[in-house]
């Protein structure tokens, strides 16, 4: 009886996990602020697809016809080598809102031929890229102030490694972006949200990031494994308050996921 137990109890989880990765896709929806200005957040898309060029997603973002669209990184992985259907999918975001990217740790380990494929696919489909930069936006008699973080390589892997990996300190966020901006709304988009206590005291009033995929496998509301082989991990996924700051975490698309759906996020700021 036991065995028998046990073997159901294994096809259940197998038929969950397929039916998680496969074919889930969550909308998330968070509201902050003034509530007029309405975001759709993508991250760690990885090799994952979701209908023929991402038809599934572009199809939620028509629906919810949101003002701007961020992705925060790790929008392919660098084993990839064809981007045709990015390429196809990207173009497509672009007719829906203004989109906005940056590097994640995938993209920056990218071949160089493969790199430079990549960067000039964005270049042609109309999406704007943050590498370190800004751009200023006025939506809804709004000015935003977006700004997009490219960090060190080794926040990330270090010597083929995770150990005694580099930090973000305020003091990088200044020579990298510059001063914040004192005036209107400063959104940072930073792929890696571990330095987010940086981000708030360099000045941000927002900040999207993804990188953790909500911690792989979530149990009771946390995440249990980041990409660093670390546990626990404290950002993982949804909307933290640090200092004046709101930090929104993308759960992401795409990698092997469990009790953790795949997920675009909608916030209203």
């Amino acid at each position: 009886m036991k065995n028998n137990f046990m073997k159901l109890f294994l096809v259940f989880s197998a038929g969950y996990i397929f039916l998680e990765n496969k074919f889930m896709l969550k909308i998330r929806h968070e509201f902050s602020g003034k509530n007029d200005i309405k975001i759709a957040h993508i991250s760690d898309l990885h090799k994952r697809r979701f209908g023929d060029n991402n038809s599934r997603i572009c199809s939620i973002l028509r629906r919810e016809n949101p003002d701007l669209i961020f992705i925060t990184g790790d929008l392919v992985s660098r084993t990839e080598d064809d981007f045709s259907g990015i390429k196809i999918f990207l173009e497509n975001l672009k007719k829906i809102a203004p989109v906005f990217i940056i590097y994640g740790n995938h993209e920056q380990s990218l071949p160089e031929n493969l790199h430079n494929e990549f960067i000039e696919i964005i270049k042609n489909s109309g999406i704007i890229l943050l590498e370190n930069n800004s751009v200023n936006l006025k939506i809804n008699d709004r000015i935003l102030n977006i700004y997009g973080l490219k960090e060190n390589y080794e926040v990330y892997k270090k010597d083929g490694k995770y150990r005694n990996l580099e930090k973000i300190t305020p003091e990088n966020m200044k020579n990298l972006l510059g001063n914040s901006p004192e005036n209107n709304t400063t959104i940072l988009l930073a792929h890696n949200p571990f330095f987010a206590e940086s981000y708030a005291e360099w000045g941000a009033d927002y900040t999207f990031s993804g990188h953790v995929h909500g911690g792989l496998i979530r149990i009771f509301g946390k995440g249990i494994l980041s990409p660093e082989r670390k546990l626990f991990p404290e950002y993982s996924k949804g909307i933290y308050n640090i200092k004046n700051m709101k930090l929104c975490v993308s759960g992401g698309l795409g990698k092997l996921r469990l009790f953790n759906a795949p997920e675009i996020v909608i916030y209203t700021i």
